[in-house]
Formats: C-alpha cells, structure tokens, sequence
C-alpha cells in the first residue's frame, strides 16, 4: 500500500487476502505504493485510493495479473525462502538497459557529471560554512 494509507502511521503496510478456495501454489503480490493521492487530514497526511487505484489492485488479484512493476505471480515456496515477505517489488525482475556511447560520448557525460559534482560540492562548502557562521552567531548570542 502507498505510505500513509492511514493518518496515524507512516509504515509500510500489507494486506493480505486469504482465499480458501484457490488451489495453485502461488500468491499475487501488488506494489501499490505509487498509487493514491495524498491529501492533509488536520494535523496529519494520509494518502487515499482514488476509485480508480482500487479498480486496479482489485483486478490484479482476482485475474491473476502479473504488470510490470505492479504485480507478479509468485510461487509460495519462493515467499517462503523470503521470510515471508511480501514486499511485492522484491520479486519483480531488474531490468537494465545498456546504451551504447562512442569514446567521444562517453568522455561527455563523464566530464558532465564532474563539473556537476564540482559544482554541488562548492554549495554544499558554501552551505556548511553558512551553517558554521549561524552557529556561531547563535553561540554569540547565546553568551
């Protein structure tokens, strides 16, 4: 479920739906937890399934769909050996996508990502010394 599903607890949680009648050794585990839509109930955020969200967990389940990255059909035996976990994204395959560069491309996008680093690091020095300087402000007025 999406974090926040209830107002007075961000932990992740499961729900787990127990059908008697089902004979095959697998579960359906759904990742819900990019769907919803987060809303301010007084003091605290909660997150709520839109008609549409509910639409979709429901028919997973109940035909035994497996969608990228939001179901899978997984083998009881295999949430076994997993302590029984059913965090659902877990099971899902890692898919990596190679690109192939030219010596010249890569040499871009390595310089790229240099001069970004160099740059979040001279804010990241400029921050710390803001936050040193405030400090001490507050150290001296503290005395």
């Amino acid at each position: 479920m999406p974090p926040n599903i209830f107002a007075t607890t961000g932990t992740n949680v499961s729900v787990v739906f127990i059908d008697k009648t089902k004979t095959s050794n697998t579960a359906i585990l759904v990742d819900a937890s990019k769907l919803g839509k987060e809303i301010r109930e007084g003091d605290n955020q909660k997150t709520i399934l839109e008609p549409d969200d509910e639409n979709s967990i429901i028919n997973a389940i109940n035909n035994n769909e497996s969608i990228e990255g939001f179901s899978i059909e997984v083998e009881i035996e295999k949430i076994k050996g997993k302590k029984y976990s059913f965090g659902a994204g877990q099971y899902f395959e890692t898919k990596i996508e190679y690109v192939k560069l030219s010596s010249d491309e890569f040499d871009k996008k390595i310089q790229l990502h240099k001069n970004n680093l160099e740059k979040y690091f001279g804010e990241g020095k400029k921050l710390q010394n803001t936050i040193l300087n405030l400090l001490e402000r507050i150290n001296e007025v503290h005395i």
